[in-house]
């Protein structure tokens, strides 16, 4: 791996391989068994993406504020990132014992959606990362089910249509 220097000290430079389906057929399809994702080009130099990635927030996401928004404007009131249950779900309410996640369709795998797409660079690290996320939300799902509670995952790209994402709210915790 060659080191560069740029005005924050030397950081390792980043090589993009080129697209190569075989491998990574093998390695999606061992964690996802629904797709195989294609090359993104990435329009970012390394250390911009880095200070992209960097700055990604695992909680009070733009897309779970529009959801804690819609949910208080429809006068239900809730617990944040509620410790007791497990994957901390976003946003909880115990006295329905009813639970939503919103995720992040890239970073959870979004099946179908345009956005849950690998980028062009490491790719068998994002598979094999994003493979366990999804992995994990899975698991975290069934914990939560057998301990009695409903659960609803709300993806980002579904937060877009406010009108759609009211009646969902509703209909769910009706």
């Amino acid at each position: 791996m060659e080191f560069q220097n740029d005005n924050r000290g030397t950081v390792p430079s980043i090589q993009r391989p080129q697209c190569i389906f075989a491998p990574l057929e093998v390695v999606c399809l061992q964690f996802v068994n629904w797709a195989i994702f294609s090359c993104v080009a990435d329009r970012f130099s390394p250390i911009e993406r880095s200070r992209i990635m960097r700055s990604v927030l695992s909680k009070n996401t733009s897309p779970e504020l529009h959801v804690r928004r819609t949910a208080h404007a429809l006068g239900y009131r809730f617990r944040l990132h509620y410790e007791r249950l497990p994957g901390k779900p976003d946003l909880a309410f115990p006295a329905r014992k009813k639970v939503i996640f919103v995720n992040g369709c890239f970073w959870h795998l979004h099946k179908g959606c345009s956005r849950a797409k690998l980028p062009a660079s490491r790719q068998e690290f994002w598979a094999d990362k994003l493979g366990r996320n999804a992995q994990r939300d899975r698991q975290q799902l069934r914990a939560i089910r057998s301990l009695g509670w409903e659960a609803l995952v709300i993806w980002e790209c579904q937060t877009h249509d406010c009108t759609k994402l009211h009646q969902t709210l509703r209909h769910f915790l009706m």
